[in-house]
């Protein structure tokens, strides 16, 4: 055998080595890795050395993860009666701080460690006051590895506690107690880069000044670690302030001060909502009511085996009784979105859970219950009633609380205790269908109007099926079940065709000698249609124009919709250039956002941008006359004013006062030619902005449009108006 130069390069010398130089290379390998070549962490250094596994990930998620790990513990002490003030601070040096007014993290000696509370809840994993000690009934942290874990991906982390007449303080570098040099100067002089002095003994929770009598607290300033976290890593105040809101709702009475001093000037923001989670639900919905918001309140208990730490230092497997309360406010809007936020012991779980199936659960027993009952009077038939049915249009908003919630990791986004899906199905259960059945006039009318719109979700939904399952394209010697007055293109290749909606049966006729009828379709509507922010989704599908632009799309509505099944690649809106045909364009707009947002979201909706002015240049001799079209009234000025200035003569100048006074070259040439046409692109970039955007324009409510229109009014080009 040969060997080739690889080989002989790896040092072999050009022989081959044999089977049984190969079996004592692998046992002398094999023998080699004997148990001193396992590494055991200890303490923090398997947090240093494994961070994604407590927070995530090292980006800004895992930064933000450690801010919430400190916060947590603040609202805990809320959550137990005694806080009501949290401030977090972001420092222009990169560093956070959380104050609070609770307690204070314990100052005495732990027995068993010999360490003080202080250093034993930032040191030490899996410590702290929340594994069934009596300290916290209900608590968001229960792992006791938050404040370990921050200190642990920390550069730097200092703790300040009132508590009994003094104040107490610790710093901590990476984890590891000593003291800095700066803790003598002054408050902002602090820095991770300073000098620091790790204890070699003992560690010393130091006095540093006096508290005034009764004033309890922590303080907890850090500076996240540059070896741990991404350089891009930052904290994001959206999302700090979104969830300090959250949070003030659910903790009703607790003030929540933000401040933000990295920008040129502190920002401050304070939350307080003593509404809770009603307060809540409002707050998060994003369209008119259908229902006021029904608070279902309960609990139930469930026994549960824990290992509990008994007074030798031992586990020893213990049954115990705990309590599940169940806090739910619900309800329903005029829209088809669903908008649904689960928490435990108000941390959000944003995957769901035990306590959110639960509700589900529940939530379409009690409707196909209520239908079932009032079949005749609803006109339900057989069908049953599904859970998209049930949740379109709600806003709820669902919170447990309970000792030693189980979680599927530190992160917290699930809910595993499986005791609380029961529990939270029987009140669900038991509340909302005593509300629905209630006898009451409030509730009673309320009622009928929900399982009104539950039973025409139902029907919506059955109905896009069918029309899914029947609606395809037919070929020449087929009928078509498509409108009428729809004058289809022969593609069938949604990459490449086109739907025009055309005001006006008179704009139809230029529009069909303008179009390309291979790739371009066109679809009349008559006047401006059904404003659907208003109205329901039952007089929304019984709207002619409505139903005919969501059957020839083809691709349903609502929940159903599906883009894959659009029949054209785009939608174009071709309105007059005029007030009126401003309005049907946000009509439209209204349709498809409410109804057909993937379309929108996708970027294949557009608006035609037909000209205003046609401006002929006359050329001197036999040279054709040059056509100018302007598309404002300031562009017509400047184009007339040029001419004149080079002294070209032009031809009374035509003012397009809709599509249907242009000719077909000319509709062709401005409007429908791929080749020199504009159009302008739908895009959805914020939904809800948009929301708010469509509910301010288009919704029931007259007040605030009027006032937008009235703070406006001095915004508003005059010349615009096409009086």
């Amino acid at each position: 055998m040969r060997l080739s130069g690889d080989v002989r390069a790896a040092g072999y010398r050009g022989e081959v080595p044999s089977t049984t130089a190969k079996k004592t290379a692998t046992s002398k390998s094999a023998s080699e890795y004997t148990a001193h070549h396992l590494q055991v962490l200890e303490g923090l250094e398997a947090v240093r050395k494994r961070p994604g596994m407590y927070i995530g990930s090292t980006d800004s998620r895992g930064l933000m993860h450690c801010l919430w790990e400190i916060i947590d513990n603040a609202v805990d002490e809320a959550l137990g009666g005694h806080c009501d003030h949290v401030e977090v601070i972001l420092h222009a040096d990169g560093s956070v701080e959380v104050r609070d007014n609770g307690r204070g993290v314990p100052v005495d000696i732990e027995p068993r460690t010999g360490l003080t509370g202080v250093e034993l809840v930032y040191t030490r994993l899996h410590a702290g006051g929340k594994f069934g000690g009596g300290s916290y009934t209900a608590s968001g942290g229960l792992h006791g590895v938050g404040a370990s874990v921050v200190n642990a991906l920390s550069s730097r982390l200092d703790v300040e506690v009132d508590r009994g007449g003094k104040t107490y303080a610790m710093s901590f570098r990476r984890g590891e107690p000593g003291v800095f040099s700066d803790l003598a100067g002054a408050q902002g002089a602090k820095d991770p880069e300073h000098a620091f002095t790790p204890y070699t003994a003992n560690s010393e929770l130091e006095v540093v000044g006096r508290a005034r009598r009764g004033v309890t607290g922590t303080r907890v300033r850090y500076w996240a670690d540059p070896q741990i976290f991404l350089r891009e890593a930052t904290f994001d105040a959206t999302g700090l302030l979104a969830r300090a809101r959250q949070t003030s709702f659910l903790v009703p009475g607790l003030t929540i001060v933000v401040r933000d001093e990295r920008g040129e000037e502190p920002t401050e923001e304070v939350f307080l909502h003593d509404g809770g989670i009603s307060e809540f639900c409002d707050f998060l919905a994003p369209d008119a009511p259908v229902t006021d918001t029904w608070r279902l309140q309960g609990s139930g208990t469930f026994t549960e085996t824990v290992p509990v730490l008994d007074g030798q230092g031992h586990m020893t497997p213990t049954e115990v009784e705990r309590e599940c309360a169940v806090d739910i406010a619900v309800r329903w809007g005029t829209g088809y979105d669903t908008t649904v936020r689960s928490f435990t012991n108000i941390i959000a779980t944003p995957k769901g859970g035990t306590h959110l199936a639960g509700f589900e659960q529940a939530l379409l027993k009690v409707m196909r219950a209520q239908v079932a009952a009032n079949a005749r009077k609803l006109k339900a038939g057989t069908d049953k009633v599904e859970k998209d049915d049930a949740l379109a249009g709600l806003t709820a908003v669902v919170t447990v609380r309970l000792a030693e919630p189980q979680f599927e990791g530190q992160t917290k986004e699930v809910l595993g205790t499986a005791a609380v899906r029961q529990i939270v199905a029987k009140v669900v259960e038991t509340e909302l269908g005593a509300v629905l059945t209630s006898t009451k006039r409030p509730f009673k009318q309320q009622a009928a109007t929900l399982l009104e719109k539950v039973v025409s979700e139902m029907k919506s939904r059955i109905s896009a099926r069918l029309h899914k399952e029947t609606q395809r394209r037919k070929s020449a010697l087929e009928s078509s079940t498509l409108p009428a007055k729809l004058a289809d293109c022969r593609s069938s290749d949604p990459e490449h065709t086109e739907l025009f909606i055309v005001e006006g049966d008179s704009a139809l006729g230029t529009a069909k000698l303008a179009r390309s009828s291979d790739h371009q379709a066109l679809l009349p509507i008559r006047g401006k249609i059904l404003n659907v922010q208003k109205a329901s989704v039952t007089d929304m599908l019984g709207n002619a124009e409505c139903a005919a632009i969501i059957q020839v799309i083809g691709a349903g509505s609502g929940r159903t919709f599906d883009l894959e099944s659009a029949r054209y690649g785009k939608v174009i809106i071709m309105t007059d250039a005029d007030v009126d045909g401003a309005h049907i364009r946000t009509l439209l707009l209204t349709l498809f956002f409410r109804y057909m947002r993937p379309l929108v979201e996708a970027g294949r909706v557009y608006a035609a941008v037909p000209p205003l002015h046609r401006i002929e240049v006359v050329n001197a001799g036999s040279k054709p006359n040059e056509v100018v079209y302007t598309y404002s009234e300031a562009e017509m000025r400047r184009t007339m004013a040029s001419l004149q200035k080079r002294g070209r003569k032009t031809k009374p100048l035509q003012r397009y006062k809709g599509l249907g006074e242009m000719d077909a070259d000319q509709l062709a040439e401005t409007t429908m030619d791929p080749g020199q046409r504009t159009l302008r692109k739908v895009t959805l970039h914020d939904v809800d902005a948009a929301t708010r955007v469509f509910e301010l324009l288009m919704g029931g409510e007259v007040g605030p449009r009027k006032d937008f229109i009235v703070d406006s009014a001095g915004a508003l080009d005059k010349e615009r108006i096409d009086a």
